[in-house]
């Protein structure tokens, strides 16, 4: 018989190529035992917070089903998906769904299947993003991974029976596997059939490319593609710094295609692309940033 497998830590990391676009999401779940089982999946027309709530979700899925009742850590690189589980949940419930502001909460769906799944055995911390911690790093490049049509090779916890040959085993009682072994294939069937009520549209497994393609093999058509959604993205970059807009962590984040926290740890002024990046003020949970052309800024200050 093999030995109960205890849950120690759970890593979580979304991923969206354009944003909204192509996105992936990932997790890696560590066993007490040195064990690990990483999971992950792609969509084909999401957004990087959608992405970030996929992960958690799948995360809670598989710690619900193991049953585990020993407490976990549940990190993330994603300050909003902690902050809307924790803390903001509670007000636009009672709220009916609503912002301070009126308006709909965004991803009300998967909001309430995360609220539904979390419990006081999760303790969820933040992990800052790209920072060489190898949990986040792990899930970033499996997210990224389906994000962009590949197909990762994921680690999958393997059942541990005794030194019985092929032909004992299948004729062994089914008694003699243990409730982990048992729980973690019933997961393995329940990640593949999950399927949240949104636009989150999953990329068909067995048409995904299982070799990593250089920008040569990208079909012409996609890469002008790309060149066109950076076009607009540059573009919007500078109607904002002539405008004068100010705007969010989060909405930099989706103008840059970064992880929020990517915004927030670079500090309060630094240069992206043609731009000089400037931290205004905070206005109660959020930073509000500046964008300033950077030629702009270099001709007044040689003159």
């Amino acid at each position: 018989m093999s030995t109960q497998r205890t849950i120690q830590s759970i890593y979580t990391d979304g991923a969206c190529t354009g944003n909204p676009g192509p996105g992936g999401w990932g997790v890696v779940v560590y066993f007490s035992d040195g064990s690990i089982h990483e999971m992950g999946d792609a969509s084909a027309h999401t957004t990087n917070n959608k992405m970030e709530m996929q992960a958690a979700i799948a995360a809670l899925e598989f710690l619900q089903i193991s049953k585990q009742t020993e407490p976990i850590i549940l990190h993330t690189d994603s300050e909003y998906l902690i902050n809307c589980v924790t803390k903001w949940v509670k007000g636009w419930k009672k709220k009916g769904w609503k912002k301070a502001d009126g308006k709909p909460v965004l991803n009300q769906d998967l909001l309430e299947t995360l609220d539904g799944l979390n419990t006081q055995q999760v303790k969820w911390q933040h992990v800052r993003g790209h920072a060489g911690n190898v949990g986040n790093e792990r899930c970033d490049v499996i997210a990224r991974a389906f994000a962009t049509g590949k197909t990762p090779s994921l680690q999958q916890v393997a059942f541990s029976h005794s030194s019985q040959s092929s032909q004992q085993k299948s004729e062994s009682n089914v008694s003699e596997i243990s409730d982990s072994d048992k729980n973690i294939a019933i997961i393995n069937k329940k990640i593949q059939e999950i399927s949240i009520a949104t636009d989150i549209t999953t990329m068909d497994q067995q048409t995904a490319p299982t070799t990593t393609a250089t920008n040569e093999e990208i079909p012409r058509e996609m890469r002008v593609g790309q060149l066109r959604n950076l076009v607009e993205t540059l573009r919007i970059a500078d109607e904002i710094a002539e405008k004068g807009y100010l705007i969010t962590s989060s909405e930099l984040a989706d103008l840059m295609d970064v992880h929020a926290s990517a915004v927030t740890s670079r500090g309060d002024e630094w240069r992206w692309r043609n731009w000089i990046v400037s931290r205004v003020r905070r206005e109660g949970n959020q930073i509000l940033w500046e964008l300033e052309r950077g030629d702009q800024v270099d001709s007044e200050n040689e003159s």
